[in-house]
């Protein structure tokens, strides 16, 4: 993500203005909540018993396992709600951002990223268990939807702050990163293809790939969650399959360069290079600073995004799905973003170095030096498909909360028209200021989410420990409700 610093000055645009107070706000923001995330994070795992690694393989079998109600034709498997997580999560930044991370904070930056997943995965149960806990059944659809804004007013009973936390979040996701992904769909046909330079010069080729991808993602959006998490169930899979399996061919071409690559990685990691910038930056490396950052970028873990479509999961335990999006989180940074990770490290660096910091353009020549030609075209069609994918799955957050704020189907209409207007403004322009409020979007929701499930820390070892119990009775895990009277004044629906 971008991070400039702009200098105000009287003689700036309006635009400029408003561009640099968004920054004085978001730089000094993050580099406190990278902090707060790995507190947070390290928290709940001590406190879990490191419920990522102990119950990382019942994980895997979650993520397969039945409904609570197999009958129920509204309900959607826990299966398809992590693909709509990991929809959301993998996207340009498993790609660019992770090129970008190790450009400036070196190999070891890899290294860091590997810690914070293994570290935010115990958020991501946390948060995910708890919007399970406190989900709801929509009265139109039949649909479950929860998250943060749900467990924010009922656990602490602060309605006004779940609406500020959805708002952020409707801003951020549902409208302007989709903008951001619209973008980079455009930049990424342009670049391979040079379509723009043809018989449609200039705006008529972005306004041309602007009017398909409406076209593709306005019946998709307008299905509702039902139809995201279907056509994420087909797309997914196949996307981060396709990039896995060329990463495991570069590493098979490469065998006998991988034992230098991954001592690179963790001797470079505590090298503590040139500071990385911000008010603790003096006291750590570059390459932490970049890690954790890309890392987190990447696997939204703690930040409240996941859980909303966590919510929408039928399983027997709200654990169950904190479960699977903990292995969401793992998915993406573990194994996505160190697919980039070892294409770009075991490439030529003279032939990296053409791409002069480039993220994209990064991944995209290593590519065509393990491959050849033909691998800007594949790397262009796992960036579109990874784009794509990352649109419906932000929209499908959205839309749980704009539902929180105004459940009304005029509203949501006028939300979905609203969502393909950004969509298309995003396909045919950029601007830095729309990236960076929608860092500072995300910065607030994080900031909201973190606080609460740090509050709400009691709820989340009851369930862990109800469903640990139970476990080892030998038993299938559903959580009753009547089994925790305490629970019964705080949870307003019948579901569990």
């Amino acid at each position: 993500m971008y991070n400039k610093e702009l200098a105000c000055s009287a003689q700036e645009s309006f635009l400029s203005s408003v561009h640099c107070v968004v920054n004085s706000v978001s730089s000094p923001l993050w580099d406190w909540l990278v902090w707060i995330l790995i507190g947070v994070g390290l928290f709940f795992t001590m406190s879990t018993g490191f419920v990522q690694l102990r119950l990382f393989g019942r994980s895997i079998k979650e993520m397969t396992g039945s409904r609570q109600n197999p009958s129920d034709p509204h309900g959607i498997t826990a299966f398809q709600a992590f693909v709509v997580g990991l929809a959301s999560r993998v996207g340009t930044g498993n790609i660019a951002g992770v090129a970008i991370a190790i450009t400036t904070g070196g190999p070891g930056a890899v290294f860091w990223m590997w810690l914070t997943a293994l570290i935010g995965m115990s958020s991501a149960f946390a948060e995910s268990s708890l919007a399970q806990l406190f989900k709801i059944r929509d009265k139109n659809t039949g649909l479950f939807r929860g998250g943060p804004a749900y467990y924010i007013e009922q656990g602490l009973g602060q309605k006004w702050l779940g609406v500020v936390f959805s708002i952020s979040l409707v801003l951020c996701f549902g409208l302007v990163y989709n903008a951001i992904q619209a973008n980079m769909i455009g930049v990424s046909i342009q670049s391979v293809t040079h379509l723009d330079e043809m018989a449609w010069k200039g705006q008529n080729f972005h306004h041309i790939v602007a009017v398909v991808l409406t076209l593709l993602v306005a019946p998709i959006i307008f299905g509702g969650l039902k139809r995201i998490s279907l056509v994420a169930e087909g797309m997914v899979p196949v996307m981060a399959g396709l990039y896995l399996l060329m990463a495991i061919w570069v590493m098979l071409t490469h065998l006998s360069a991988i034992p230098a690559m991954l001592q690179l990685i963790f001797t470079d990691a505590f090298t503590f290079k040139a500071a990385g910038g911000g008010l603790l930056g003096g006291l750590i490396s570059q390459a932490m600073m970049l890690g954790i950052k890309r890392g987190l970028y990447s696997n939204e873990a703690g930040q409240g995004s996941a859980p909303n479509a966590a919510a929408a999961a039928d399983v027997k335990h709200p654990a169950s799905q904190g479960l699977i999006q903990m292995l969401g989180v793992f998915v993406d940074t573990i194994i996505v973003c160190s697919c980039t990770a070892f294409i770009i490290l075991l490439a030529d660096p003279a032939v990296l170095a053409a791409a002069k910091g480039n993220g994209m353009m990064l991944t995209q020549s290593a590519l065509v030096h393990h491959v050849g030609e033909w691998g800007r075209y594949f790397l262009m069609a796992v960036l579109l498909l990874f784009c794509f994918s990352t649109i419906i799955g932000n929209y499908a957050y959205a839309e749980s909360n704009v539902q929180f704020i105004a459940n009304n189907k005029i509203v949501l209409l006028i939300f979905r028209l609203l969502a393909l207007g950004f969509v298309y403004f995003g396909a045919v322009s950029q601007s830095d200021l729309v990236w960076d409020s929608g860092d500072l979007m995300m910065g607030i929701m994080a900031l909201i989410n973190l606080v609460v499930i740090a509050l709400l820390y009691k709820l989340v070892l009851l369930l862990a420990k109800d469903y640990t119990v139970k476990l080892k009775l030998g038993k299938d895990p559903e959580f009753k409700l009547s089994e925790h009277p305490v629970l019964k004044r705080k949870i307003k629906n019948n579901i569990w």
